[in-house]
């Protein structure tokens, strides 16, 4: 599964990361993408707090971060400081971007729905950018991007850059 780095912020305004595997787009008119997320994580409650979030795209370079913000909770560690990533204001949200990822989507929650053990946000894209060079005229240039994926525990891979066209 994709890899993404949700970061939110609750009432107390203190930023927080997420890693998640479960991030997909659902609408393109309007622009709109799920994520879903156990009741349990500190991520949800911020979430349900601001009605924001803002999901960031790593890289193969960011990996030990990727990791640790998914191993670690909220609750008991500054994720941005424990990893060293930058946190950066949001264009039109509270919810920070992170740096050192190549992309950027800033939503708003527009519905929240339980799904089994895990809650659905979905986010309305408000605001969306990325980093120059990273995007060719059919997507991320997989070359320039190594975009991360999750196999289960702490096993991540990236896409063999060569594409076939169907």
């Amino acid at each position: 599964m994709h890899t993404v780095l949700v970061s939110c912020t609750g009432n107390t305004n203190k930023p927080n990361i997420i890693t998640l595997a479960w991030a997909m787009p659902t609408s393109a008119n309007p622009p709109l993408l799920a994520i879903s997320i156990a009741p349990t994580r500190h991520s949800h409650t911020l979430i349900e707090e601001s009605g924001e979030f803002t999901v960031n795209i790593p890289t193969l370079e960011t990996l030990q971060a990727v990791y640790a913000c998914g191993s670690l909770t909220g609750r008991s560690f500054d994720k941005f400081k424990k990893t060293n990533l930058t946190p950066l204001p949001s264009k039109k949200i509270k919810a920070p971007a992170i740096r050192e990822c190549i992309a950027h989507l800033e939503c708003e929650v527009d519905g929240q729905f339980t799904t089994g053990d895990h809650t659905l946000f979905i986010g309305k894209i408000v605001e969306a950018y990325a980093d120059m060079g990273v995007f060719n005229e059919s997507g991320y240039d997989l070359k320039k991007a190594h975009l991360l994926y999750h196999g289960g525990g702490n096993n991540f891979t990236v896409l063999d850059p060569k594409i076939y066209k169907a």
